[in-house]
């Protein structure tokens, strides 16, 4: 009786482990990663992070040839590189184009030369897609845009480059320092340029 006992459990629990490992990796949520280059780097993260499905976001620097490189370094616009924010999101949750939509809904399209009041290579705006399959939806969400302006849009679409990670102090620098946020921000003129696009947009 003891030994039919021991054998039920042991065959209970086997039955278990084998389950487990077969609803394991259905079940296993894998997140995916974008990055795009909005100008100012500090303002770009506020609207990601507000996303359902958002798990993580940092700002840093892509599209450069220099590795590592410092915030002076990428200010002095030699470098190659822009301010950029790398978004970790659930494709449960969140798609890639809806990304795009915020993306969009928080950039100048027509600005060929940086964004609002910061003007230079390091703050010219930008989508870096991974695969075929990002790359036509930066496409087709362009086209989108440009058609309901009734201008071409003149935002790059690059290759994935390599992602460099920005000083602690630049990572939610929108909570860190929200006063100082919000005064450079106002001055920049972002939000008033954003209403301007979006009322052009719905003509």
């Amino acid at each position: 009786m003891k030994l039919a006992a021991v054998l039920a459990v042991i065959l209970t629990l086997t039955g278990a482990s084998a389950m487990a490992q077969h609803i394991t990796p259905s079940t296993a949520i894998t997140s995916k990663t974008a990055v795009f280059a909005g100008g100012c780097f500090w303002c770009m993260q506020s609207e990601f992070d507000s996303e359902p499905g958002v798990l993580n976001t940092t700002v840093g620097y892509s599209g450069g040839t220099e590795v590592n490189p410092t915030y002076e370094q990428v200010s002095s616009g030699r470098t190659g590189h822009r301010e950029s924010i790398q978004v970790t999101y659930n494709p449960q949750i969140v798609t890639y184009p809806r990304l795009l939509d915020i993306f969009w809904s928080n950039i100048d399209p027509l600005d060929a030369t940086g964004q609002f009041c910061d003007k230079g290579e390091h703050y010219k705006a930008g989508i870096f897609v991974e695969n075929d399959e990002e790359r036509a939806a930066a496409q087709l969400s362009a086209a989108q845009i440009s058609k309901k302006l009734g201008q071409p849009v003149v935002t790059d679409i690059l290759t994935r480059a390599p992602f460099y990670t920005a000083e602690e102090y630049h990572q939610d620098y929108y909570k860190k320092s929200a006063q100082r946020y919000a005064q450079y921000r106002a001055g920049c003129g972002r939000d008033r340029r954003l209403q301007q696009l979006e009322k052009q947009m719905q003509k």
